[in-house]
């Protein structure tokens, strides 16, 4: 049982520390840039994990240079802490889709006409010309 326990609980730690790396923004990666931190992660498993939990990535309250209050940056996102509004939940996009799009009224318009143009220009070259014998 300490066998296993010895080979699963660093590769776990490898695994976790590896997405963790991947699926964190550039803007909270800590002293190096975020691909020196996936093949650290990759190429030094346990030590490379460790360093990555420990120095790699801003935790908890210590956002400051992500954006927010402490920052001076306005926020990303909506009340949720710095986190993207799904676009049910964002009021200026469900404001946009009150307002009448007049460009995209416009282009139906014109693709209309041009349709009724162009049954028009069909229907006059299935009539039979005067004249011709067919």
């Amino acid at each position: 049982m300490l066998r296993i326990l010895t080979f699963v609980v660093p590769l776990a730690l490898w695994v976790w520390a590896f997405i963790d790396c991947l699926t964190t923004p550039e803007d909270e990666v800590k002293h190096l840039p975020k691909v020196v931190w996936v093949i650290i992660v990759l190429l030094f498993p346990l030590v490379g994990s460790i360093a990555w939990l420990v120095a790699g990535k801003q935790r908890g309250g210590a956002r400051i240079a992500g954006g927010g209050p402490a920052s001076g940056r306005p926020e990303h996102g909506g009340p949720r802490g710095g986190r993207p509004l799904a676009p049910d939940d964002d009021p200026e996009f469900l404001a946009s889709l009150k307002k009448p799009d007049n460009a995209h009224e416009d282009m139906l318009k014109q693709w209309e006409a041009d349709l009724r143009r162009r049954e028009r220009e069909l229907r006059g070259k299935d009539e039979p010309e005067e004249g011709h014998k067919g």
